[in-house]
């Protein structure tokens, strides 16, 4: 494993490139900030929300697609209170149990903004099955959930004539993928790997059927031209800490005094089930990096963290799955724990890790 130089990012993350100094492209692309004509493109931003205000006379105008986290309040509150919009907000349930602040942030989003939120909650007993295939196969429990949420929000800025869809950052562009481009349109997000990886066919057995996954399947190529979904951290300087800093202000509650969770290096992103965060842990065991290392080297790039606390706090924290997400995993799924740890140790790669004395898999490269 390599790690950028300028934050902690190895190269293994799926589509990440360095350049010949050994940095990586986020961090790259985030120094480009620094030459772009910000106010030139709020420009842009306010043209679009122009051509497409009142669309349909007094109803909704544009969509927003939500969890109600905190870069989701940012979304509405900069399409409800900053452009006068009257967006419709659209969100899939992932019939976890919740947190605290999970059941407040949701039910927050909608009333503070004052807007409409049409939620999928998906078919329970499909959801399981599908991710328990996905999870002994891919090592991608929330595969099923996570394909939703891309397909869901196309298909009803369609059926709401809303073409205006609105979503955060660009994910590939901000913190590394495939997609090194930076452009507006949000037309092939699908494409960023998130969802977009494992073929139907090889999740049909005699208990899916094809029909089953009818809500995974992406508009077409020419209905998804019908509509003009942006990526807001085109526009706007995309900050995490400032997106959380304003939810806040706004109702917002992370997890302080509910739960100090183990393998995160702060409290306010995803925070509402812990079952979930299984999924962004287990890039761990595959790519050597995970959660804490996420956010670490995106305060790095912020100016909130040395490269030297970043490295303590990941070696610290990135490996360390929090038992409670465990806990709610395997009551959800019908595993105990002991065939939990099972598969999860098929997972680790062999490349990356090796097994200590005491049966421990730890990185051969470490950060340091």
């Amino acid at each position: 494993m390599k790690y950028c130089k300028k934050c902690v990012m190895p190269d293994t993350r799926p589509g990440i490139k360095f350049n010949d100094e050994g940095i990586c492209y986020p961090c790259l692309n985030y120094e480009k900030r620094k030459n772009i004509d910000w106010d030139k493109r709020f420009k842009e931003f306010e043209e679009i929300c122009n051509k497409y205000r009142e669309i349909n006379g007094k109803g909704y105008d544009c969509m927003v697609a939500v969890s109600g986290g905190k870069d989701s309040h940012f979304q509405v509150y900069l399409m409800k209170e900053v452009m006068k919009m009257n967006p419709l907000l659209v969100s899939v349930e992932d019939n976890f149990p919740m947190t605290e602040a999970g059941k407040h942030n949701i039910k927050n989003i909608s009333e503070t903004f004052g807007c409409d939120i049409i939620s999928l909650k998906p078919n329970i007993k499909l959801q399981k099955k599908l991710m328990r295939k996905t999870f002994e196969k891919y090592g991608k429990p929330t595969w099923y959930l996570d394909r939703l949420i891309y397909t869901y929000p196309l298909m009803m800025a369609l059926k709401f004539n809303t073409p205006l869809l609105v979503y955060g950052e660009n994910v590939s562009y901000e913190y590394g993928g495939s997609d090194l481009v930076e452009n507006y349109s949000a037309r092939d997000i699908l494409e960023n790997g998130v969802a977009s990886d494992i073929p139907f066919e090889e999740l049909i057995d005699e208990e899916i059927k094809i029909e089953d996954l009818s809500l995974c399947n992406s508009p077409t190529k020419e209905e998804i031209l019908k509509l003009d979904p942006i990526y807001i951290s085109y526009f706007i300087e995309w900050n995490s800490f400032k997106n959380y800093e304003l939810a806040k202000t706004r109702g917002f509650k992370d997890l302080t005094h509910e739960w100090k969770r183990t393998h995160h290096i702060e409290d306010f992103d995803q925070v509402d089930s812990r079952a979930y965060l299984i999924h962004p842990w287990l890039k761990y065991p595959k790519f050597g990096h995970a959660t804490a290392t996420d956010y670490a080297a995106r305060m790095i790039r912020y100016g909130m963290l040395t490269r030297e606390k970043a490295i303590e706090l990941v070696n610290e924290r990135d490996g360390n799955l929090d038992p409670k997400c465990v806990d709610d995993f395997c009551e959800f799924l019908g595993y105990s724990k002991k065939e939990f740890y099972e598969i999860v140790d098929k997972l680790y790669n062999k490349n990356l890790f090796i097994k200590n004395k005491i049966g421990k898999w730890e990185l051969k490269e470490k950060l340091k």
